[in-house]
């Protein structure tokens, strides 16, 4: 029950369960110098869970970026059906990797490591949870990621990365095809020269190509998140991934939402630059409607979503889809 949502309570969702969050899952991982740390939600009950690794941001808070930040997705996701797992990764500042340590501070190639290794090792993964144990669907996994954790996620998908200012960073690969489809939110867009001066010296790597972008994704973006720190152009850029990649088939704009995209880092944090409760449900919803149209074949939730939003919440949000 939430008494601040409005038309957004009027998308379709399944049926909300319980669910449990274990804290902290460890695995290890050689060279790292300590376990990469863990979340695991999922419901209390059911078998052949489909499967969520979300990557989170670059952000300012200190814990937002590690196992315990996005809890309004997170939760929503485990109670409507999904086991997610959440990875500190590399760049994290609480758990993550030394800040000046090879990569920093993104660490965007640790970051690709890490996800794998996680795919590598999910069946010893779930075993450490007696509760979860058995019960992941492992040809059912999904990949959401936020901002610098999209970059990351897009690069899963398929999207390649050179980075002018590394020469050992050329059209490099990291296609996952375990992942059979992925959400991207606020997601950088093209480098080079889109990006500004700043960015340009500070942050060369964000330089994605989406054109080998090639697993189904949904690209989910603010109209409002204008970010001059990264990017000399508008909201837009965020938008490159559907546009300029064959495996992107959705676009979801939300209006007046910035790079918070209505809250999804968490509830009241300064992540958060444009709290809005109608926003973040519309997230929420959205992005588990794709996700089970996605892995679930003849499964009619995403069309139903998208009809929902422009008939009861279009002055809030829109889909392009290809």
């Amino acid at each position: 029950m939430n008494n601040l949502i409005d038309k957004a309570r009027l998308l379709p969702v399944g049926k909300r369960v319980p669910a449990v969050s274990i804290s902290s899952v460890n695995l290890s991982m050689p060279g790292r110098g300590h376990p990469l740390e863990m979340r695991i939600s999922a419901p209390i009950e059911g078998t052949g869970l489909p499967v969520i690794v979300l990557c989170h941001g670059h952000g300012p808070s200190l814990y937002l970026p590690s196992k315990d930040g996005y809890g309004p997705l997170v939760n929503f996701y485990a109670e409507h059906g999904f086991a997610v797992i959440q990875p500190t990764q590399a760049n994290s500042k609480i758990a993550g990797l030394a800040p000046d340590a090879p990569g920093a501070p993104l660490f965007w190639r640790a970051r690709i490591d890490e996800i794998k290794h996680i795919l590598d090792h999910l069946s010893e993964v779930e075993a450490q949870i007696p509760m979860i144990a058995g019960r992941l669907d492992h040809n059912k996994i999904a990949a959401v990621g936020h901002s610098a954790g999209a970059q990351t996620v897009g690069m899963l998908l398929g999207a390649r990365l050179s980075d002018p200012k590394d020469d050992s960073a050329k059209e490099v690969s990291a296609y996952e095809p375990r992942i059979k489809a992925g959400i991207l939110l606020a997601a950088p867009g093209k480098g080079g020269s889109d990006l500004s001066e700043f960015a340009q010296e500070h942050y060369s790597e964000l330089n994605p190509d989406y054109s080998y972008l090639v697993t189904q994704t949904l690209v989910v973006y603010g109209d409002q998140d204008i970010n001059p720190h990264l990017t000399i152009r508008g909201a837009d850029w965020h938008a490159d991934p559907y546009h300029l990649s064959p495996g992107s088939d959705s676009l979801l704009t939300l209006f007046g939402a910035k790079h918070g995209l209505g809250g999804i880092a968490g509830y009241d944090a300064k992540e958060t630059d444009d709290e809005d409760p109608d926003r973040l449900v519309i997230t929420q919803r959205m992005t588990w409607a794709y996700l089970n149209s996605a892995l679930n074949e003849g499964n009619p939730a995403w069309q139903e979503a998208c009809k929902a939003l422009e008939e009861h919440a279009g002055h809030l949000g829109s889909v392009n889809q290809k």
